[in-house]
C-alpha cells in the first residue's frame, strides 16, 4: 500500500482528502504546516508527497526546494495543490522541483490519474 503524505493546513480540505485516498488503499500521512511537512517527508519517506503551497511556517515552495536537495528525499515525487492557477504559479512550482501540478478544488479523478502515474515511473525506475 502506498503511503502519501498530504501536507495541507486547511483542516476540511485535508479531511476530505486523507478520507478519500484511504478508500482508494493508500496510507496517509498528514501535515498541517510546511516544516511539519518536511519533517514527515524525512521520517516516514513516503512514495509520493502531495503539497499545498500556501503553508504556515514554511511555505510548499520552500520545503520542495528542501526536499528535492538532498539525497534522500530528493526521489520522493511531489505534486502541488494550490488554489493558485496561473501559469507562472504552475512554472514556479515546477522550477522548485515539483514533479506535478493540480489546482483546487480539487478533481479527485484527475488527480488520482497523476499520483498513479508517478507512483507507476517510481516502481518501474
Amino acid at each position: 500500500m502506498p503511503r502519501i503524505l498530504l501536507v495541507e493546513d486547511n483542516e476540511m480540505n485535508r479531511d476530505m482528502l486523507s478520507r478519500r485516498l484511504e478508500r482508494r488503499g493508500y496510507s496517509v500521512v498528514m501535515a498541517q504546516d510546511g516544516r511539519q511537512g518536511y519533517q514527515l517527508a524525512r521520517s516516514e519517506a513516503p512514495d509520493l508527497i502531495l503539497m499545498d503551497l500556501s503553508l504556515p511556517v514554511m511555505d510548499g515552495w520552500e520545503v520542495t526546494r528542501l526536499l528535492k536537495a538532498e539525497e534522500a528525499t530528493r526521489h520522493i515525487p511531489i505534486i502541488v495543490l494550490t488554489a493558485h492557477v496561473l501559469i507562472r504559479d504552475r512554472e514556479k512550482a515546477l522550477e522548485a522541483g515539483c514533479d506535478d501540478f493540480d489546482t483546487k478544488p480539487v478533481d479527485f479523478g484527475r488527480l488520482s490519474e497523476k499520483m498513479e502515474k508517478l507512483l507507476l515511473v517510481r516502481k518501474t525506475s
